[in-house]
């Protein structure tokens, strides 16, 4: 006849052996910090600022001074996606009623042969009051888009010498007053989700 403590599984045959295993098991995953103790790396991402906004200002002045920053880089002859991208952002800052006060909106130029300070200057008006609009040196752009991992290059299409489109990254970046990143909202994110976000921060 057979024994029926032989047809055990071997789990329940030597509970020693496996409470062993689980205990090392647990006795590394606590070493390696354990999953629920990871902490999570802060995104490193941005610069300050220090291009010269439409009034000629430096970094802007003090009008950044302490305030959150909604970023997003174009240019003035962009036919579509740089207008819509400051439409949105402009009526995200105005749905966050007073609360807005504490944001600037702010472009960034990626075409600065073409993107004058006065240039800048008529282009920003017609989207938020608060809009601060930079341009630069070719070299003081290219260093602030790689801060903040923009591509861009000019369109390989092109109808003349003065007038050819550019290639860029279509994001929008929420930046906290120290200078550090808090969110990026994609080409298409509507002024409700943007000013969702905002809220939670301010």
């Amino acid at each position: 006849m057979t024994d029926p403590l032989d047809q055990r599984p071997f789990w329940g045959a030597t509970p020693l052996f496996v409470l062993m295993a689980v205990a090392l098991v647990l006795t590394v995953w606590a070493l390696l910090g354990g999953a629920g103790q990871q902490k999570p790396q802060p995104v490193v991402l941005g610069s300050p600022i220090t291009l010269a906004d439409q009034y000629g200002r430096r970094g802007g002045g003090d009008a950044m001074a302490g305030k959150f920053l909604l970023v997003t880089f174009g240019y003035t002859f962009c036919p579509d996606v740089c207008p819509t991208i400051l439409r949105d952002m402009s009526a995200a800052v105005d749905l966050l009623g007073d609360e807005g006060e504490k944001v600037v909106p702010v472009f960034i130029t990626i075409d600065p042969e073409r993107d004058t300070q006065e240039r800048m200057k008529d282009y920003a008006a017609h989207f938020h009051p608060r809009l601060l609009a930079f341009t630069g040196a070719p070299e003081e752009i290219a260093t602030t888009a790689g801060d903040f991992r923009i591509y861009y290059a000019r369109s390989q299409v092109e109808t003349g010498m003065d007038d050819y489109l550019m290639d860029h990254t279509a994001l929008v970046f929420l930046m906290a007053p120290d200078g550090s990143y808090i969110a990026n909202f994609f080409y298409g994110t509507t002024p409700e989700n943007m000013m969702m976000v905002m809220e939670q921060h301010l």
